[in-house]
């Protein structure tokens, strides 16, 4: 036995700065423009929900961006995270290919996002907030705020989509556990989820609702801001410590990555994985195939517009240019709720348009058929949202078996699905279903999309 399975850093490799890809970029992103007066949005328009640095960081142009100290010694309670290489899999699967996984599943909530909800409850804190309102899909991200929020002291909301919050009782007791408030959404505390709930009381819910119900209770409570678990460029920037250390790890493995794939939902574990390696490559011209695998049932990248749009459904944020499925899309309720989202990080749907980055999209069942041959041969079993990843790695895996040649994949784990096992029951006694998004609602929903005059 010479495999190696894992490749470790030392805490004091933890990076000491977050990579800009925008710095990078061949061409500058769209602005974010004023929904009223359809200018680009400057610092006062997010004051009200935002503390500064995180704006600043919004618009920063510069490559790296200092991590602050009392964030990284808060890393150093899971970071830096493993990379894994996972043998026991390429034997499973008899092929040539080299499979690494970087494992986000460490953290204390069991995902990615306490990489940047640990950055935004610090600049919230160091700006004198005492409150933040937040959503959460499948509640990766409401926990790892709720985490956050218990080390720097502030009180935390999280409004969770209703088909999650039914779906994953114990992702609500672990917000709950660390100290946070979990509202089902649509609820009837704000006038978003009210509108929602007057329209169809049985709503699912969606992130846009709960985006939408979050960032009402920021603007209208001076106490309060707004946190947001992906999309936004900040949260993209937090979350490049997962690939910076994962370039390290590979070169400890003696590999470079031919693909790195992530799953997308709004964007931010993709990005983290990704964009440091697309920065080797526009700076160095280091060859990568970067794939972004997106569920069927919410297909943003593949069958979304890139136009500008709303971040939520009641249209309370900014206009952003993304790929999106118009924000009054509602997409059917399956099991990756993280990934249950209308549209896609402005920066990864730019790094789309100039052909940076592939896309494709996979139903559930298959997911989750390569999400238990992962945990019955790595022993780890992942999210729903993570098997996504999984199964593209495993499809690449098994086309370098039919060509015979050998090809190095990296993927995101982004998480482990403890709190997730009735999906998992849910497949194994065949209950499971593919479920597809509603073609003619698309169609209407992308017919709503706010007219933006031309640049």
């Amino acid at each position: 036995m010479t495999d190696t399975y894992k490749f470790l850093l030392p805490e004091n490799r933890i990076p000491r700065a977050w990579y800009n890809i925008a710095a990078d970029l061949p061409a500058p992103p769209p602005p974010v423009l004023h929904p009223g007066t359809g200018k680009p949005i400057g610092p006062d328009d997010l004051a009200a929900i935002f503390p500064m640095e995180l704006i600043r960081q919004e618009v920063a142009t510069e490559r790296e961006i200092e991590i602050p100290e009392p964030v990284r010694e808060i890393y150093k309670l899971w970071r830096p995270a493993p990379l894994h290489r996972a043998v026991r899999l390429e034997r499973a699967l008899d092929t040539p290919a080299r499979i690494f996984y970087k494992y986000e599943g460490v953290s204390p909530a069991g995902s990615h996002k306490p990489n940047t909800a640990v950055a935004q409850a610090f600049y919230n804190r160091e700006a004198g907030i005492r409150k933040l309102a937040t959503e959460t899909g499948a509640g990766q991200w409401g926990s790892s705020l709720a985490f956050a929020g218990s080390i720097f002291g502030l009180e935390v909301k999280v409004y969770m989509v209703k088909v999650s919050y039914n779906q994953k009782p114990y992702r609500r007791a672990l917000m709950e556990t660390y100290g946070a408030t979990c509202i089902p959404s649509p609820s009837m505390e704000t006038a978003a989820g009210r509108a929602v709930l007057a329209q169809n009381p049985d709503s699912n819910g969606s992130l846009g609702i709960a985006i939408s119900e979050a960032v009402e209770v920021a603007a209208q409570n001076p106490d309060t801001n707004y946190a947001l678990g992906s999309v936004l460029n900040h949260v993209a920037l937090h979350q490049t410590v997962i690939g910076l250390e994962a370039i390290e790890q590979m070169e400890m493995a003696g590999f470079w990555p031919d693909v790195v794939i992530g799953c997308a939902g709004g964007g931010s574990n993709f990005a983290g994985i990704a964009f440091p390696f697309l920065g080797k490559k526009l700076r160095e011209g280091k060859d990568v195939r970067v794939l972004a695998v997106e569920p069927a049932a919410c297909p943003t990248l593949t069958r979304g517009s890139y136009a500008y749009d709303f971040g939520d459904t009641a249209h309370l944020t900014p206009l952003m240019k993304m790929h999106t499925l118009g924000s009054s899309f509602m997409p059917p309720g399956f099991h990756a709720g993280g990934l249950r989202y209308h549209g896609m990080a402005p920066l990864v749907s730019h790094a789309k348009e100039l052909g940076l980055i592939e896309a494709k999209a996979v139903h559930q069942n298959p997911c989750f058929e390569a999400g238990l041959l992962f945990a019955r041969s790595e022993g780890i079993v992942p999210a729903p949202e993570s098997t996504h990843a999984v199964r593209a790695a495993v499809d690449e895996a098994l086309a370098a078996k039919a060509e015979g040649k050998p090809r190095t994949i990296l993927f995101n784990l982004s998480g482990h699905g403890h709190f997730d096992m009735q999906a998992y029951t849910d497949y194994l006694s065949g209950k499971l279903e593919d479920r597809d998004y509603d073609a003619a609602a698309l169609t209407a929903s992308l017919d709503a999309l706010p007219k933006v005059a031309a640049e």
